[in-house]
This record gives C-alpha cells, sequence and structure tokens, in this order.
C-alpha cells in the first residue's frame, strides 16, 4: 500500500470543528462549580449509593482549555480528528532494532570525511537532547493543561514517540561506537548546540511550568505562543529541516541505516507537527484570540539566528552536496510554509525551496522484497496510510 505524504495538505483550515480544555491540578478542579463532577460528600449528599447518576456529557462542554466536560470520557468526540491521529500514529510503528546498521559502522569508520564525522556526530548531539526536551513538554506540561481526552490520547503516543526517537539516537551511538559522555555532553559545551536548546527552554517557559491556570488572557496568550513555537519551530522547523544533513549523506549511499531511522522519526514528526498547529488554530479560535505580530517576529529572528549558528558551525566545512546556505535557506522555506499552515504571514518572504528532494524522505515506504525482510516489517510500514 502506497504511503504518499503531500505536506501542504497539512494546511488547516480556517474553521475547525475541534476544540480542547485543560483542567489544572485537583485543588482547581474542587473550586470550581461543575455540576455532576462534584464528589458525593462535597455536595453534602448521603445517598452515596448504587442508585446515584450524573448528567451525560455533551461534546459541546469540551473546549481546548478550561473545559467543562469530564476529563474522563473519550466519546463523544468533538474532536475526532484528534482520535484519526492517533490511529494514524499507530501504524507507523518500528523500532531502532529493525534496521541493519552493519553498513553504517563501516562507513563511519572507514568512509566518512572529517567533516562528514563531523556533521554526522553534531546532529546526533543535538536530537539527543532536543527529544527529550519534547518528551518532557507534552508528557509533563501541556498533557496536563488538555481538557479533551480524545487530544491527551494522541499526546500520550506522542510522548511515547520522543522516546522512542531518544532510543533511537542512542542506539545509532552504541552501534557506531561513539564515545557516549562526550556526545551527549555537546549540547552543554558547543555554544551553537547550547544555544538552541536554551532558546527553546526559555520559549517554552509558559507551557512547562505546571499548574498555571489558564484562566487569565495574559497566561493563555503565553501558553498560545509557547505552544505555537514548539509546533511550528522546534518540531516542525528545527526537527524537519534538522535530519537534512544525515539524509545528503544517505544520498551519497552514506550512513543509510542511520538515514533510515531518522526517515522514521520524520514522519512521527510530521504528524507531530501537523496535530500542534491544528490545536493552536483551534484555541485561538475558542478563546478568541490574537497573535501579537511584534512577538511572532521576535520569535522568527530568535529561530533563524539560532538555526544560522548552528548550521554554521555543524557545517564549517561543507559537504558534497550540502552546507550551511542551503540549510538555513531551506529553514526559511519550512518557516514560511508553517506560518501558512497557522494562518499566519510568512515570515521570510521569497525563500527558495532549495532541498527539493526533503519532503521525499517522509513518504518512505517500508515494503521491501518479501524475501529480504522480516513479515511485521512489511505490514507495519505498508499499513500506513496518509489523508
Amino acid at each position: 500500500m502506497k504511503s504518499t505524504l503531500h505536506f501542504d495538505d497539512w494546511d488547516v483550515p480556517a474553521a475547525l470543528p475541534l476544540s480542547i480544555e485543560a483542567f489544572g491540578n485537583v485543588e482547581e478542579l474542587r473550586a470550581i462549580d461543575r455540576p455532576g463532577l462534584h464528589s458525593h460528600a462535597e455536595r453534602g449528599d448521603d445517598a452515596a449509593g448504587e442508585n446515584s447518576s450524573l448528567p451525560p456529557i455533551d461534546a459541546e462542554q469540551k473546549r481546548i482549555v478550561n473545559g467543562q466536560a469530564d476529563i474522563n470520557q473519550l466519546a463523544p468526540f468533538k474532536y475526532p480528528w484528534a482520535w484519526s491521529f492517533f490511529l494514524n500514529a499507530n501504524r507507523n510503528h518500528w523500532t531502532p532494532l529493525e534496521i541493519s546498521m552493519a553498513q553504517d559502522v563501516h562507513d563511519y569508520q572507514h568512509k566518512l570525511t572529517p567533516a562528514e564525522r563531523h556533521v554526522f556526530e553534531n546532529v546526533l548531539a543535538y536530537l539527543t537532547t532536543s527529544d527529550i526536551l519534547a518528551m518532557r513538554n507534552i508528557g509533563l506540561a501541556v498533557m496536563e493543561k488538555m481538557s479533551a481526552p480524545e487530544l491527551q490520547i494522541y499526546q500520550a503516543r506522542q510522548v511515547y514517540e520522543e522516546a522512542l526517537h531518544t532510543w533511537t539516537y542512542q542506539h545509532c551511538i552504541e552501534t557506531l561506537g561513539i564515545d557516549q559522555r562526550e556526545i551527549y555532553n555537546r549540547y552543554r559545551v558547543v555554544p551553537e548546540i547550547h544555544g538552541k536548546i536554551a532558546l527553546a527552554n526559555r520559549r517554552l517557559h509558559g507551557v512547562l511550568q505546571s499548574g498555571r491556570p489558564l484562566t487569565d488572557r495574559d497566561t493563555l496568550h503565553e501558553f498560545a505562543l509557547a505552544y505555537l513555537f514548539f509546533a511550528a519551530v522546534f518540531e516542525g522547523c528545527w526537527f524537519y529541516n534538522g535530519f537534512s544533513p544525515v539524509f545528503a549523506l544517505q544520498r551519497r549511499g552514506l550512513m543509510k541505516g542511520a538515514a533510515e531511522q531518522l526517515q522514521y522519526i520524520m514522519r512521527d514528526e510530521v504528524l507531530h507537527c501537523a496535530f500542534g498547529i491544528r490545536v493552536v488554530r483551534q484555541l485561538l479560535e475558542e478563546e478568541n484570540l490574537q497573535m501579537d505580530p511584534e512577538a511572532l517576529r521576535r520569535m522568527w529572528d530568535e529561530a533563524e539566528a539560532a538555526e544560522a549558528a548552528y548550521a554554521g558551525y555543524i557545517l564549517r566545512e561543507p559537504i558534497l552536496g550540502y552546507n550551511a546556505g542551503l540549510h538555513i535557506e531551506q529553514f526559511r522555506y519550512i518557516a514560511n510554509r508553517r506560518a501558512r499552515q497557522l494562518g499566519i504571514a510568512e515570515p521570510f518572504s521569497g525563500a527558495a525551496n532549495v532541498l527539493p528532494w526533503l519532503d521525499e524522505q517522509a513518504n518512505l515506504r517500508k515494503e521491501k522484497n518479501f524475501f529480504e525482510t522480516r513479515v511485521t516489517e512489511y505490514q507495519t510500514g505498508g499499513a500506513l496510510v496518509w489523508e
């Protein structure tokens, strides 16, 4: 079965039949008068026996944040698209152990030039930390603010996938015999790598703070901007564009196993980005929020500056078919795409698609020669359907 992804199909229509709600902590829940959600003891009701009942859930009570429905009841859906994301994500199930890295070991030890090894290692150094940051961001902060279970269920899968991606990088590092202490510490000691992580931590501060009620408009705007950065920049640009140096090696027949691992990760990240953008669009609509154009401009400029410094470091010596100029121009092109999907102004007018092959990387087809692969591999990849 063909699994072709058309990236601009992820553009989100202006009006969305979606909604997500976010409860705060337990004490905040008890402080809000929600008929049907309080315990019998809190209502002063002694008849807490078998004859007690609660009113049925109305899907229209659900919201992105600050909703009024029971967070423990999945259906009726207000956001059936979120459930579809969850089902589709499970069709891309894989593990790094399925992909042979034998040729990569030979390439890494005998074929890569010093410049190519520098690129490959530092891409890994950035990714190892970034996916843990993403996992914690979704699992410890964003999920608690979502108040529709269909949204949380997809995000639970997303948390698993970020952990799987971290396992994948660790598997590559172990297989290739790279010094773990050295590679994992590069984000701390290399300013250009640290700069991206530090910017992400600062930008996501409004999301990562647990238990902040989103009833205040300023706090809600801060949350929306932070989640927008996470979906559109951190996952939608930095991850999406960040794999391209390794794909450039793959196109020349080098590090093909590692590149195939990244192709599976990229497919996950496409869904993460699309889901996050759709949530942001719906949040802005439901809460009647307008993003500050100056705040958005600062966001894009900071992201571009961090990416340019990073590209200048990892590609301080160009490799065959790839250089820092191509990397940052493609970042600008992808940033414009994310802005269109969000329904906001493109930040980098006229940016060109200088890596037209990049989108093809997410269209990896798992269907291999039946006699050269396991049946489980054929089924898991071949069952993926992109709508």
